[in-house]
């Protein structure tokens, strides 16, 4: 039988300056086929390619993924300045309505830093441009140098809502993760909960509340080491039998965060 397919939401990209590309990163997909079980496809993350409903019939899941853009600050009502950063509009367009739709469907996704902020900005929360500029945070952005196991190093502890769906998935409510980003989320929207904190109270997961279907999300890089992570291994895990359940006809959504 063939695996479920997931769709995996990328990132544009000018290579040498001249030539537009989608592109997403290796443990993504990784991810998504050694460990979630599925087959990962990059989309191309532009709504004059591809459309919202079309997305939605021929994919079962989605991952909304890191990456060196950010959200654009006008999509949560803030003037855009030099500290926020890169953008990627396109990606923008594309990312927080197929949020709001896959969230009311009941179609599960897992969004993952940049996704993480998707997730919140989709339902009208805020971000902050520079965490580590808040008072008492440390500074979670990536270490300049090192190799890649230094720079996804296990360096902050995340502690979850006690009886909620992390803390049920993982059997406990302290984690070990790594940290690679430097904006975050400030205030939550609507209908999101913060269902897990790091050290400094960052927040570092969080889920749609009401929602009939998969939408934990996380601030670090789960990606990482996936297999070989216990914490990485349930989250894509649990993701992977919630897309199945969903390519099956939807008929037991995992995790239901509400």
């Amino acid at each position: 039988m063939p695996r479920p397919i997931v769709g995996i939401i990328g990132n544009s990209h000018i290579i040498d300056g001249r030539y537009r590309v989608h592109g997403g990163g290796y443990y993504n997909s990784q991810a998504v086929a050694k460990v979630a079980g599925c087959t990962p496809v990059i989309v191309p993350t532009d709504p004059d390619l591809v459309g919202i409903e079309e997305l939605m019939t021929h994919f079962d899941g989605f991952v909304f993924t890191g990456g060196r853009p950010n959200v654009h600050p006008e999509e949560y009502g803030v003037a855009p300045t030099e500290a926020h950063g890169t953008f990627d509009r396109e990606r923008d367009r594309m990312a927080l309505p197929l949020i709001r739709a896959l969230t009311e469907r009941g179609q599960p996704y897992c969004g993952l830093c940049r996704g993480f902020q998707e997730v919140n900005v989709a339902f009208g929360g805020t971000l902050h441009p520079e965490i580590r500029e808040l008072p008492g945070r440390m500074n979670h952005r990536m270490p300049p140098d090192g190799t890649e196991e230094q720079i996804f190093e296990l360096r902050q502890r995340v502690t979850f809502t006690e009886g909620g769906p992390f803390h049920r998935l993982m059997g406990t409510t302290e984690v070990m993760t790594n940290t690679l980003h430097g904006q975050g989320v400030d205030q939550p929207g609507a209908r999101i909960v913060i269902d897990g904190t790091a050290e400094d109270g960052t927040p570092e997961a969080l889920y749609v509340d009401g929602a009939p279907g998969f939408t934990l999300s996380v601030q670090w890089h789960p990606e990482f080491n996936a297999a070989g992570d216990p914490v990485s291994r349930a989250l894509f895990g649990a993701f992977g039998d919630a897309v199945r359940a969903w390519a099956e006809g939807g008929r037991r959504p995992a995790l239901r965060s509400a």
